[in-house]
C-alpha cells in the first residue's frame, strides 16, 4: 500500500504531518510520501521515514499569491509555473505506479490528486460554508459582489465540486459539519470527522494551584511569516500596552507564541521601545521552553517562546490576534479572539473581514486598538457572552480526534 500527500501550504502542511502520523503507527501502515506543494515543507521533517518526492521552493509571496496580483507576479518570475509543472510529473508518475493520494488544502492538491489517474481523498482545510452562512442562513452581504460568493450554492464552486464527486474521489473530510452537510447535497462523498486544525493542543490540565493564582492571560500572535509577522507585532504591542494601562491595577500576563522560523530579535527590539525590560522571572511555561524569553513592566509580564505554542493557547483568556490558523486554533478553544486588521500580505482588512464570517461571534474586529479597553472590560463582566463565544468556537472548529478518525478511513480506503 501506498499514499503520497499533496499540501499546499505551512499550515496544510501541519495538519497532513498529523494525519500521516496517525497512519504511520497504524498496524497495517502504508508506505507514505509526501509532496508540499507550497514553500519547502519543513514540517514533514518531523517525520521519520516520509520522503519528500518531488521539488520544493519557497515562493515570494508566502503561499499567498491568490490574494494579490503583485504576489503572483512576483511568484511567476521566481519559477512557479516551472515548479508546478514538474510537479504535475511527479503526480502522474506516482499515479502509473499505482497507490492513492492524499489531498490536503484547496483545489490546486485537489486537481493534482485528480490528474494522478489513481484514488484520492480530500481535506479541505481552505473553505467553510460560515464564510457565506451560519446556522440560521445566508450572511448579509453588502455588495452585488459579494452576494455573488454564493451564487452556486455552496462555498465550494461547481468545478470544485466536479471534482470531489468523480468515481476515484473516494472520500472529502470538510472543516466543519456545515461544510459537510451542503456538499452531501450535491453528491459529495463528504464525511464529518472533525476539523484536524484542533488535533495537537491537548495537554495538561491546569492545576488547582496555578487556578488560584490566576492573572489575566492575553495571548499575541502575529503570524508566521517575515516580515508581516514583525509589522503585525509592533501594531499588537502598541495594543497590548492600552490594554495594560487600562489595567494597571491588576496583574496581567502576555503570552506570545512566536512561530519557530522567525528570528526573536526584532521582536524583542520593539519589546523595548514600548518600556518592556528584560526579567529573569520563571514560570510554568518558561519551564518548558527554558528558551524562551521574559519581560515585565510595572504589574505585567510577558513571554515569548517559540516552542509552547499550546501551552500558551490553553492558558490565555483571550487573545489579540492577526494570524491565520493559530486564531481559528485559539477561537476552536471556546476563547474570543480580538482581531487588528493588517497591511499584508495575509493579515488584510478583505482577510481579517472573511475571517469574522468564519468564526462568527468568537472574532471581535477592531478598527482602532484603543477599542481594545472597553471589549476585554465587558468580556470580563459578561459570562453569558463568553459562554455564547465558547460554544459557538467550539461548534464552528469542531472537537479534537480528527487526524485518528481520518487515518482509520484512509487505511480502509487502502484495503479496499
Amino acid at each position: 500500500m501506498k499514499l503520497l500527500c499533496l499540501s499546499n501550504g505551512h499550515g496544510e502542511d501541519a495538519i497532513a504531518v498529523g494525519i500521516l502520523r496517525r497512519l504511520q503507527q497504524h498496524p497495517q501502515a502504508p508506505e507514505l510520501a509526501a509532496l508540499p506543494l507550497v514553500g519547502e515543507g519543513r514540517a514533514y521533517n518531523d517525520l521519520d521515514d516520509v520522503p519528500i518526492v518531488g521539488p520544493v521552493k519557497k515562493m515570494p509571496s508566502g503561499g499567498f499569491v491568490y490574494m494579490d496580483g503583485r504576489q503572483l507576479w512576483r511568484d511567476l518570475r521566481g519559477g512557479l509555473v516551472g515548479l508546478t509543472l514538474a510537479q504535475r510529473r511527479v503526480v502522474r508518475t506516482w499515479g502509473r505506479e499505482g497507490g492513492a493520494i492524499l489531498a490536503v488544502g484547496d483545489i490546486v492538491p485537489l486537481l493534482l490528486a485528480w490528474m494522478s489517474g489513481v484514488n484520492y481523498a480530500f481535506v479541505g482545510t481552505a473553505k467553510s460554508e460560515y464564510y457565506l452562512r451560519d446556522d440560521i442562513g445566508l450572511l448579509p452581504r453588502r455588495t452585488w459582489f459579494e452576494k455573488l460568493e454564493s451564487w452556486s450554492g455552496s462555498v465550494y464552486l461547481p468545478w470544485e465540486r466536479w471534482l470531489m464527486t468523480r468515481k476515484r474521489c473516494r472520500a472529502v473530510f470538510p472543516r466543519d459539519g456545515l461544510t459537510t452537510r451542503y456538499l452531501q447535497k450535491f453528491n459529495v462523498p463528504a464525511y464529518d470527522l472533525g476539523n484536524p486544525m484542533m488535533d495537537g493542543l491537548e495537554g495538561e490540565p491546569v492545576s488547582e494551584e496555578e487556578e488560584t493564582n490566576r492573572v489575566l492571560t492575553v495571548a499575541l500572535m502575529p503570524g508566521s511569516r517575515s516580515p508581516e509577522a514583525e509589522t503585525n507585532w509592533e501594531q499588537i504591542v502598541k495594543t497590548a500596552a492600552i490594554l495594560r494601562d487600562s489595567q494597571s491595577n491588576r496583574a496581567i500576563a502576555f503570552l506570545a507564541p512566536i512561530a519557530p522560523g522567525l528570528d526573536l530579535d526584532p521582536f524583542c527590539r520593539v519589546l523595548e521601545t514600548y518600556g518592556w525590560q528584560s526579567a529573569e522571572r520563571k514560570s510554568s511555561l518558561t519551564a518548558s521552553d527554558p528558551e524562551a524569553r521574559s519581560f515585565s513592566q510595572a504589574k505585567a509580564t510577558l513571554i515569548l517562546t517559540q516552542r509552547a505554542f499550546a501551552d500558551c493557547l490553553r492558558r490565555a483568556d483571550v487573545a489579540i490576534a492577526m494570524a491565520g490558523t493559530a486564531t481559528e486554533q485559539f477561537v476552536g478553544l471556546g476563547k474570543p479572539a480580538i482581531a487588528l486588521p493588517g497591511t499584508g500580505p495575509q493579515y488584510t482588512p478583505a482577510f481579517a473581514e472573511a475571517q469574522s464570517r468564519l468564526l462568527g461571534p468568537s472574532l471581535i474586529l477592531l478598527d482602532r486598538p484603543e477599542k481594545i479597553t472597553d471589549v476585554v472590560e465587558q468580556l470580563l463582566t459578561d459570562p453569558d457572552w463568553l459562554q455564547s463565544i465558547a460554544e459557538n468556537g467550539r461548534r464552528r472548529m469542531g472537537e479534537p480526534g480528527a487526524s485518528d478518525r481520518i487515518a482509520d478511513y484512509l487505511i480502509q480506503l487502502l484495503l479496499d
